[in-house]
C-alpha cells in the first residue's frame, strides 16, 4: 500500500493523486477553486531554487502554489510513472 505524503515533499517530475486537504481556510478555498480536489491526479513540474513556490500540473494546466499551501495537501504517489 502506498504511503501518503505532503505535496511539498513530492519529488520533481513525480505524479500523485490528491488524498486530502484542509477543510477550511483561504488556502483551501483557493485550491478547490483551482481544481485541486481529492482524487485528482497531479504532477510536480518544478520548484523555485529555494523550494518556494512549486509548480504543479493539474487538470491540463500549470498552477503555482506557495510551499505553505502545499504543506496542507496530502498526496499518494502514483504507482506507474510514464
Amino acid at each position: 500500500m502506498a504511503s501518503t505524503i505532503k505535496l511539498s515533499e513530492l519529488a520533481v517530475g513525480s505524479k500523485a493523486v490528491v488524498q486530502g486537504m484542509p477543510a477550511q481556510g483561504p488556502a483551501s478555498l483557493r485550491l478547490r477553486e483551482m481544481g485541486v480536489l481529492p482524487g485528482v491526479a497531479i504532477t510536480l513540474v518544478r520548484t523555485a531554487p529555494f523550494g518556494d513556490p512549486l509548480e504543479i500540473r493539474v487538470r491540463g494546466y500549470n498552477l503555482t502554489l506557495r510551499k505553505s499551501e502545499a504543506e496542507h495537501v496530502m498526496v499518494e504517489i502514483s504507482k506507474t510513472e510514464t
